[in-house]
Order: structure tokens, then C-alpha cells, then sequence
């Protein structure tokens, strides 16, 4: 949920392909361009940025457009062939033939046509139809899932930039104020030169890796833009305020996967649109029906009008014909067969990548845990120390910065282990489907 002040924004799930992706662009754009500038510092949450991409990504409404189209064929399953009508002569002797003359005159016809489908195949046509339109939801399914972990991963990236440039701010104060003293202390003899140019050349370098950093936080919000549909340039915040990731269990449980996982119902869907298309090609055997009625006008007024009318019905049980809907139903069978078998295998991996991911989650974790809780602090009291030395002139500068040079080392390196665990956590909620 975005929320800006009072205001609060309620992006629609995934329903339409044009009044959501209207409704929820222009919302959008009126709460993060239309606002006062104060109003559009509020953060945006990552729950809002998943609305977004839910309710407006263009690859997502494809999906829904042709799971339209799919019950669109459905309607249209139980129509009937269009009537043929037609119309000549009938019984007209060739020119030049001996024959009486009443039956030369011969008569002008008309003649009606009409296939009769067979209702149980029509309902199996419709059926088939309609579980074509459940596996195009099946796949926005798989693709939303995809698009989430993009956007998790470029939400969390974010976030981790952003604590990178708050170091590097601090970075910068301290090096500028390490650098004020030296240049304080040089005149009465109490630093370096050197020292100072080295403190001189780390404060240029802090400023170096801040103008990258930014850099890369544009790079987020591009990505997040593109994932949601918005403007490229539309720059807007988000909350960083977010916990690190809990531990996981180790064991994944397969009825969640069964029941959670996108790409599986994708399968499960399919083998029902098969095996509804096999029940579909075992109507073949079963007649089709078809009426004709034609009307004779004789030539001659001294001769009757005349009708024929004709039930016409299919035989698909004859050899010659029934070997093809019985190999189609055999050749199914075995691709519901293969698919299983998939489905099986997907299962399998899924439960092995998991167990796999947990552990390596739950490592990470701890070793973020170790950056913030010990290591940190103790190089941060080292640094404390060594620059109170400094003040009380009992340090020399490249002690100060040494001391920095560890601090600042570990911080960064914390941040890039927090940020691999925020991608670990991204993979393995993709896998799960969280």
C-alpha cells in the first residue's frame, strides 16, 4: 500500500488488460508527479511497487488478453456449420437426344443444406477451449512470479545503496575533518605532508564511489519504472526501514510447493487440457449428422412439383477411418505420460534447491549477524580510539587512516554481504513462491 500523508493508494490486482492498467498508471503518476514536492518524498513501499507491476506490466496483460481470446473460442465452440443452398435444373436431357417431349422439358431445383455438429463433441471442443484460457492464467502466473523476484531484487538493491551512500557521507565528514587538522597541525610541525595528500587523495576516492553509487540507485529506479510501466525519469523514493531476512526452514514441505508453486499448476493445468483433449478425440467416434431437402419445379406445367429429403449420417467406427482418432488418443496418453514425469522432476529439484538455498540463506545471515553485532563495533572502537589519540597528538594521521581504512573496509563489506543475502532471500522466495 502507497501511502502519501492521509492519502492512500489501493492499486487493483490483475483483472483487465485496459481499465487496471489505465487506472492504475494514472493514479500512480497523480500521487508521485501531481503531488507537492514534500508530498513526494513519502517512501514508496515494496507492497505498492508489486501492486504496480500486478495491475500494469504489458507483459502481464498479454496473458490476460489471450485467456479472453481463449473464452472468446469457447462462445463459438457450440455454433453450427453456416446452411449451404444452391439451386439448377434437374433431370435436363443432354441436346440432341430422342426423347418424349414432357420429359425433355425437365425442372428447375432448389436445395437446402445443413450439418448437424454432435452436441457431446461441441461441449468437449468448449471444454478444451476453456483450459486453454486456464493456462494462459497459469503463465501470467509464472511470469508474475519472475517479474516479482526482479523487482525484490532491484527494491533491495536500492535499499542497500542507500546505506552504502549514508557510509560514504560519513566517510566523507571524517576524512574532511581528518584533513582540516592535518592541514591545522602541518604549519607547527606536528604532521606530514605526505599524510596529507594521503588524506586529500581517500576524501577524493569517498567522492568517486558516492558519484557511483548514485549512479546505481538510477539504475534501480529505472528498472522498477520499466517493471511498472511508468516514465523512465519519474524518480520517486522507497522505504528502507526493511528487515533483514529471518532464518528459513531447511525442509520444503510439498504440499506447499504443490499448491504454491506457478510453473506447477502451469503443469497441472495443461495435463487437465490434454486430458480433456483426449476425451475430445474419443467423441470421434461418434456420428455427425447432416439434412438435405431439395424442391423440382418441372418445365413443363403438366407435370407434379417434386421433393427429396435426406438424413445423412457419418460412420467413424469403420476401420479405415477409426485408426486415426485411436492413434491421436494413444500418442496423448503418452505425452500426459511425459508430462507427469516432468511434473515429477520438477518436484524433485525444487525440494533439493530449496534445502540447498535455506542453508545458504541461514549462513549468510549469520555472517551479516557477525559484520553488525561484532566486527563492526569492535573496528569502530579501534578507530575511535586511535582518533581521540590523534587529537591528544599521541597518533600519527596514517594511523587515523589506517584505522578508517579497516572501518571503512568492513562497512562496505557488510553492506555487499547483506546485500548477497537480500538477493539469497529474493531466490529463495522465488523458488517457494512468497
Amino acid at each position: 500500500m502507497l501511502s502519501i500523508k492521509r492519502y492512500t493508494l489501493q492499486i487493483p490486482p490483475l483483472k483487465g488488460a485496459g481499465g487496471c492498467f489505465a487506472s492504475a498508471v494514472t493514479l500512480l503518476l497523480l500521487l508521485l508527479v501531481g503531488l507537492p514536492a514534500s508530498a513526494q518524498q513519502q517512501p514508496v513501499a515494496l507492497d505498492s511497487v508489486l501492486q504496480a507491476i500486478r495491475s500494469s506490466n504489458p507483459m502481464l496483460q498479454q496473458y490476460d488478453l489471450r485467456a479472453k481470446a481463449q473464452d472468446a473460442y469457447a462462445e463459438g465452440a457450440t455454433g453450427w456449420m453456416a446452411p449451404m443452398v444452391g439451386g439448377g435444373v434437374f433431370m435436363l436431357p443432354y441436346p440432341g437426344q430422342s426423347i418424349e417431349r414432357d420429359e425433355k422439358e425437365g425442372s428447375y431445383m432448389i436445395s437446402a443444406e445443413q450439418a448437424i455438429p454432435n452436441p457431446a463433441k461441441q461441449r468437449a471442443k468448449q471444454a478444451v477451449y476453456d483450459s486453454r484460457a486456464a493456462i494462459e492464467q497459469a503463465k501470467a502466473e509464472v511470469l508474475y512470479n519472475q517479474l516479482r523476484a526482479q523487482a525484490k531484487a532491484a527494491y533491495y538493491n536500492w535499499v542497500v545503496l542507500e546505506k552504502k551512500l549514508d557510509v560514504l557521507q560519513d566517510n566523507e565528514r571524517i576524512m574532511a575533518y581528518m584533513l582540516q587538522l592535518a592541514r591545522i597541525r602541518y604549519p607547527y610541525s606536528q604532521g606530514k605532508l605526505g599524510s596529507i595528500y594521503k588524506a586529500e587523495a581517500r576524501l577524493h576516492e569517498v567522492e568517486n564511489m558516492q558519484l557511483m553509487t548514485r549512479n546505481e540507485i538510477l539504475q534501480q529506479n529505472v528498472t522498477l519504472n520499466t517493471l511498472m510501466n511508468l516514465p523512465k525519469e519519474l524518480a520517486f523514493k522507497i522505504d528502507t526501514l526493511i528487515n533483514v531476512p529471518a532464518p528459513v526452514a531447511l525442509a520444503a514441505d510439498t504440499a506447499y510447493l504443490n499448491q504454491n508453486r506457478s510453473d506447477i499448476q502451469q503443469l497441472d493445468r495443461t495435463i487437465e487440457s490434454m486430458r480433456l483433449g483426449v476425451a475430445q478425440e474419443r467423441l470421434e467416434r461418434k456420428p455427425d449428422f447432416r439434412l438435405r431437402f431439395d424442391h423440382m419445379t418441372p418445365r413443363n406445367n403438366m407435370m407434379p412439383n417434386q421433393f427429396t429429403a435426406m438424413g445423412m449420417v457419418s460412420i467413424p467406427i469403420a476401420p479405415w477411418s477409426s485408426k486415426m482418432y485411436k492413434a491421436n488418443t494413444k500418442a496423448m496418453n503418452l505425452e500426459i505420460e511425459a508430462m507427469q514425469r516432468e511434473r515429477e522432476n520438477i518436484l524433485n529439484e525444487a525440494q533439493g534447491m530449496v534445502r540447498n538455498m535455506a542453508l545458504e540463506l541461514n549462513a549468510k545471515r549469520e555472517q551479516v549477524e557477525n559484520f553488525r553485532t561484532k566486527i563492526l563495533p569492535a573496528l569502530k572502537k579501534n578507530y575511535d580510539v586511535t582518533m581521540l589519540a590523534y587529537e591528544q597528538n599521541t597518533a600519527q594521521l596514517p594511523e587515523v587512516i589506517d584505522a578508517w581504512e579497516a572501518l571503512n573496509a568492513a562497512q562496505l563489506e557488510y553492506l555487499n554481504n547483506l546485500q548477497a543475502l537480500y538477493q539469497l532471500a529474493v531466490n529463495y522466495e522465488r523458488e517457494i513462491e512468497k
